[in-house]
Formats: structure tokens, C-alpha cells, sequence
């Protein structure tokens, strides 16, 4: 009789344990195999461990949950508890989330870490108006052109069908005369497969996860800006933890950002190395091309200045800062 009254208060315990285990799912663009995604995992993990298993984060890679410009909006209307997405897609959204994505203003490491503290106290502030906190950030490797055909300057780029995956990229279409195609990276493989674009500007991390090299030749190392990743979670849903469970997150979320540009770097002469064992030939772009680049970035810099007003202007003079 004693163990059959000691079964009901046993049921209540496995229920109270369960009750106090929550589970968040963390939808992401990229597949599986992509070093942003291999990051994710590891916080998820991280904060399963620093936790005691009380907070459990499902990551969800290639747009399987939400498509890439779905997964901000499900993270601040509570759709998603947490959520990766590259900030200058939503440019058009606020221009304080495309200031990564101006050509060559900050075209090295060094300078998108720069132009990454100094855009993060505007990003909080806007993120929290929205409902949500950044917990870190990570830069994608510098970006080239991808295309069929010799590009000596900006007047060989035109007609081509030009994929624009921000505003920033349909921007570039636009000022070289390229037809812009809105594709997202799941979308990718397909699309250059059966022809519907046939160029487009980004890191090797994304032409070697779209096989690229499948359907183009060439790679012009142009390296004009590093976009960034932004990992935002809903701010009732981190709210609703206890103390403990929020500063494991906290701490895993800083450590995801110091691997995570640590690895950035790291594999950005990997990806070229692959791409180039895929039969990619990896150009070093013409001091025409890059004058010309230059200039498509200058025009772009000073109407970004424009659209960002008073917070534009605080993030340029914190990044020019010495």
C-alpha cells in the first residue's frame, strides 16, 4: 500500500520537473553544415548545460521553420522565442540595421568589429522598442562578386541577373546596371541551377553552401563589407526565466560571440581554398573594379547617411573614433 500511495506524489514530482523544463525554438537561415548554424548549436548547448537543463533551444536551420525575412517578425511577436537573422535585410525596415552592408566602410575584421560596437548601443535601444534584446552578434566573411563572365570594371556587371537578398545588394543592382532577383539563401542552389540569376555579391561561406561553383566560374575577392548576423530573443520570453537561467544565456551568448568571429575569420581562407578545389577560380579584382566599387560605395554611404539621421550619425562618429 505504501509504494501505491507513493506513486501519485511520484507522478506530481515528474510533472512539477517537466512543468519547469522550457523549451524555445531558435529558427536560422543557413544549413546545418554552415559555421553560423555549427555556433548555434554549440550555444544551444551551452545554455542546456550552464542551466541544468531547465531551458532547452531547438535550432531550426534552413529557413525549415520561418524563411530568412520571417524570422525576425516571429521572434517579436512571440512566434519563436529566439531567433537569427542578418540585419541588413531589414534596412528598409529601419536604415540603422544596413550599416554593415555599405560598401567599404568597414571592409576588414578589425573595422566590422569597430562598426559592430558602434552600431550595438542603437541596435539596442531599437531592438528593445520592438520587444526584443540582442544577445550577440557575428560577422559573415568578406563578400565578392560571383559571375560567369570577365568583370575588369563596373561597366562589365551590366544586365547581369543580379541577386539582391538586402537593400543594399538591390542597391548595387541598381547603380551597376544589373537586373536584381530577390533570392534568400535557401533558395540559392535552385536558382543558379535553373538560371535565374546568374551573379551575385557574397562570402565564400555562401557560395560554397550553395555550390556555386556548380554553375559559376569565377569569384572576384572584392571584400567590400562583412554583414552580420544578429541573434535576437523576445524580450517576455527571457523576462519569464529566473535569474540563473537568464545569466546562462547571457554568458553562452557572449561566448557564441567570441567563437563565432573567431571562426568567421578562421574559415574565410578555408572557403576560398574549397571553392578553388571545386574549380572556382578565386580573382584578385582589377584596381578598375575596385575604384569603381569604391565609388558605389561612397554613393551609397552618403544616401544611407541621409535615410539614418540623428543615429546614423552617432554610429559613424563612434566607428571614426580612434
Amino acid at each position: 500500500m505504501k509504494i501505491h500511495r507513493a506513486l501519485p506524489l511520484l507522478a506530481a514530482c515528474l510533472a512539477t520537473g517537466a512543468f519547469a523544463q522550457t523549451k524555445w525554438d531558435l529558427p536560422a537561415a543557413y544549413p546545418a553544415s554552415n559555421f553560423h548554424t555549427e555556433n548555434l548549436v554549440q550555444f544551444a548547448n551551452d545554455v542546456d548545460k550552464a542551466s541544468g537543463g531547465k531551458l532547452k533551444i531547438q535550432v531550426h536551420a534552413n529557413a525549415s521553420l520561418f524563411k530568412a525575412n520571417e524570422i525576425k517578425r516571429a521572434v517579436q511577436s512571440g512566434q519563436a522565442q529566439i531567433g537569427e537573422v542578418l540585419l541588413v535585410n531589414f534596412e528598409n525596415e529601419n536604415p540603422v540595421y544596413g550599416v554593415d552592408g555599405i560598401p567599404f566602410l568597414a571592409a576588414s575584421y578589425a573595422d566590422a568589429r569597430k562598426l559592430a560596437n558602434a552600431q550595438k548601443p542603437v541596435l539596442d535601444k531599437l531592438l528593445g522598442a520592438q520587444g526584443m534584446k540582442l544577445l550577440y552578434t557575428v560577422a559573415w566573411p568578406p563578400q565578392g562578386i560571383y559571375a560567369n563572365k570577365d568583370i575588369q570594371s563596373v561597366a562589365d556587371m551590366r544586365g547581369l541577373k543580379w541577386r539582391a537578398y538586402s537593400p543594399a545588394t538591390a542597391k548595387i543592382a541598381e547603380l551597376v546596371g544589373a537586373v536584381p532577383v530577390t533570392i534568400q539563401a535557401a533558395e540559392l542552389t535552385q536558382a543558379l541551377a535553373t538560371g535565374v540569376i546568374n551573379s551575385y555579391m557574397s562570402s565564400g561561406s555562401t557560395g560554397y553552401d550553395s555550390k556555386a561553383y556548380e554553375s559559376i566560374k569565377y569569384w572576384y575577392d572584392t571584400q567590400p563589407w562583412l554583414p552580420k548576423n544578429a541573434i535576437n530573443v523576445n524580450q517576455k520570453a527571457f523576462d519569464a526565466l529566473d535569474k540563473p537561467t537568464q545569466e546562462a544565456v547571457l554568458k553562452a551568448a557572449a561566448d557564441a560571440e567570441k567563437r563565432g568571429w573567431a571562426a568567421s575569420e578562421e574559415k574565410n581562407e578555408w572557403y576560398k581554398k574549397a571553392l578553388t578545389e571545386k574549380g572556382m577560380k578565386i580573382v584578385k579584382p582589377s584596381p578598375k573594379l575596385m575604384a569603381d566599387m569604391k565609388q558605389v560605395g561612397l554613393i551609397m554611404l552618403a544616401d544611407w547617411q541621409k535615410k539614418a539621421g540623428a543615429d546614423g550619425a552617432a554610429i559613424i562618429s563612434a566607428f571614426n573614433k580612434k
